[in-house]
């Protein structure tokens, strides 16, 4: 079976010669692999895409530093297949998820979340920011953190921050495509379940539960700024959570003896029992509460009366995020990739 993990990019489009071989640089591809040449065989000179390939998918995911490597090539059309010896020195994949540097990954985004409560502690709650009525942007209705959000998921779409596949908007409907060349992301999740997004459940709950537990009530006339707060910390939360994905993954390639008689007997119920487990979130939470305590506190050059116990915001207001919202959130993600896995 065919497992196109990465794809490459030809720097230019090669001349097949009527032998069937030929070298051609590369470029535009992961800088962790690292091809000198490639040396075609097999190959039909007379097939319609001998002139204008542009991708090469190889099957070897991990390949080791310094080592002769026979890989598997697939092209877009039938009977077009060739398999090359590649001698090269290649780097070791890094961008390869495994437990633990999901594990890693999500304990670093504990730190941007935190640090974006912080930001959006600093102003009270200005509930213009969210009033559809208020404000009255010519050519658009809705509320000013909605237009602030929108317009900058379609600037970041340009830029191509959406061929990230971690990357996922709120506003998916009619967003640009990216102006910019793609970088070539490894196809890590399983394509029938990657395009989850359950986006419009973490907007609900950001305005709804969120904000009132975090903003004091208050109107110092900064909805601009609240807005940009807002959006920051909403796609800190959104990354967190669609991370499930890769978490699902990883923990399905680990055990899919374990998972795929749930998933095909399509039980909810079982998977979230699995994917639970109550100890480590209890961690999580103890983890991010004491984050939230150590940044948030006011510091002092005077050691011995450093920051008066004073907080940027209430510490357990990071933890109840996570107890109530974060972790469920997650754990649904998840649950909703696994169904679609084995499609």
């Amino acid at each position: 079976m065919w497992d196109p993990h990465v794809c490459l990019r030809l720097w230019q489009v090669p001349t097949w010669k009527e032998d069937g071989n030929t070298n051609t640089q590369l470029s535009s591809f992961p800088p962790t692999n690292v091809f000198s040449f490639l040396h075609y065989q097999f190959i039909n000179p007379f097939h319609p895409l001998s002139s204008s390939l542009s991708f090469l998918c190889y099957i070897k995911y991990k390949p080791q530093k310094g080592s002769l490597i026979q890989l598997q090539f697939k092209f877009p059309q039938p009977h077009f297949i060739s398999s090359t010896l590649i001698p090269r020195m290649a780097k070791a994949e890094e961008n390869v998820y495994t437990l633990a540097s999901v594990r890693e990954d999500l304990i670093r985004q504990e730190d941007t979340i935190v640090y974006g409560l912080i930001e959006r502690a600093k102003f009270p709650s200005n509930s213009h920011t969210y009033d559809e009525k208020y404000a009255q942007i010519p050519g658009f209705y809705g509320s000013l953190v909605e237009f602030v959000v929108k317009n900058t998921e379609d600037v970041q779409a340009k830029a191509g921050r959406y061929t990230n596949p971690e990357e996922n908007p709120f506003f998916p409907e009619n967003l640009p495509p990216s102006s910019v060349p793609s970088y070539p992301f490894s196809q890590f999740l399983h394509p029938g379940a990657a395009s989850i997004n359950i986006n419009k459940s973490v907007w609900k709950m950001y305005l709804r539960d969120l904000l009132p537990l975090l903003a004091t009530s208050g109107d110092d006339g900064n909805y601009a700024q609240t807005a940009a707060a807002d959006l920051s910390l909403l796609q800190a939360i959104s990354r967190r959570i669609h991370y499930g994905k890769f978490v699902a993954e990883v923990k399905f390639r680990d055990a899919p003896q374990d998972y795929e008689p749930l998933i095909r007997a399509k039980d909810r119920e079982g998977l979230m029992k699995l994917l639970t487990f109550t100890s480590v979130e209890e961690t999580v939470r103890k983890r991010v509460e004491k984050k939230a305590t150590v940044f948030g506190q006011e510091v002092s050059l005077d050691s011995d009366n450093d920051g008066n116990g004073k907080s940027k915001f209430d510490p357990t207001v990071a933890s109840r995020l996570y107890k109530n919202w974060v972790i469920p959130l997650t754990k649904e993600v998840q649950v909703e990739y696994l169904l679609r896995r084995v499609d």
